[in-house]
């Protein structure tokens, strides 16, 4: 089958097309006839050597398609079904076809959702609940702040906040020609990041965030913690500006009754793949009713390097889908 692999780490360049072997599903999985799947900074670390892969890699976290067949022990699922699925485990998703565990597959039977923007759904909306309800564990009424607002799964955050009964949803972009697209994504203020800290304040009536979900690291983590109310808790989930590590001292959290969290898609859907399941289930349900808007942009598979670029630049808004079988 055709596949986009990593043959080694490096610039996006590397990406290359070429011709695998095709998987079959174990005990416990499916494998799906890729119809497209969602480009995502993730799988730019990858292809960077940030995250330790065995190479030549296939990348792809999420997909949507059709199962082509079921392993031993899957039940609910059957070939031909569309499908949207997350491959972030064991990766997998620039290909013709994609395995993974069946807990992690969302029926579109149906479901008023196209494949196209199915594919943009597995990864950044799926997170946006569980950063929100699992690891910040959200409360009705509460304020929320998100860098990066328009990005992918920025633009997830903001309504998924909503959806959870946020009272104050404030994002955050870096520069003025994203204001008015995070606006789009249920944000009820969005200011640019470097003016934040002069803002909270004005922003949260002097009380500061019960909630900031930080993707982008580097001096915004800073600010962060300094814009959480007493009792408000930070979830670290990126490190998209790729800035040196932030440290945050453990005095300061209890002498200012402030908590600091971090949330890893994959390596919760690894742990907990019939929780990280059900809250894809939620969100692919949450996007075809229309409680979620995503704003989804196609490119061809062949054109991956192309994507990854645009994703290093920052320049991207919403989603980025490659279209496999189309």
């Amino acid at each position: 089958m055709k596949a986009v692999t990593i043959p080694e780490f490096g610039e996006a360049g590397v990406l290359r097309v070429d011709e695998v072997k095709v998987p079959d599903p174990g005990p416990g999985e499916v494998s799906i006839d890729v119809a497209y799947a969602g480009a995502n900074f993730a799988e730019v670390l990858y292809r960077r050597g940030v995250v330790d892969v065995p190479l030549p890699f296939v990348p792809g976290i999420e997909v949507s398609g059709h199962v082509r067949a079921v392993g031993p022990e899957v039940e609910g699922l059957r070939p031909g079904q569309p499908v949207a699925a997350l491959t972030i485990v064991d990766s997998g998703g620039y290909a013709e076809v994609a395995v993974t565990a069946a807990d992690l597959v969302a029926p579109l039977d149906g479901l008023d959702l196209g494949l196209d923007v199915a594919a943009a759904v597995p990864s950044n909306s799926t997170t946006a609940f569980l950063v929100l309800d699992r690891a910040a564990r959200i409360e009705p009424g509460e304020t929320v702040l998100v860098h990066a607002a328009a990005g992918g799964v920025g633009s997830q955050l903001g309504q998924a906040a909503r959806q959870l009964g946020a009272g104050r949803v404030v994002g955050t972009v870096g520069g003025p020609a994203k204001i008015e697209t995070a606006r789009g994504f249920g944000y009820d203020d969005v200011v640019l990041r470097d003016e934040l800290p002069g803002r909270v304040a004005d922003l949260t009536g002097g009380r500061g965030f019960d909630i900031v979900v930080d993707m982008v690291g580097g001096p915004a983590r800073r600010t962060s913690l300094d814009a959480l109310a007493p009792m408000g808790r930070m979830v670290v989930m990126g490190n998209a500006s790729g800035a040196d590590d932030v440290g945050v001292s453990a005095n300061e959290l209890w002498f200012t009754n402030k908590s600091v969290s971090g949330f890893n898609l994959a390596a919760f859907a690894g742990a907990f793949p019939a929780d990280a399941g059900r809250a894809l289930r939620r969100a692919v349900a949450a996007a075809a009713s229309g409680d979620l808007r995503l704003r989804v942009e196609e490119l061809p598979l062949e054109q991956a390097a192309e994507a990854h670029r645009r994703i290093e630049s920052g320049a991207t808004t919403g989603k980025l889908v490659l279209a496999v079988h189309g």
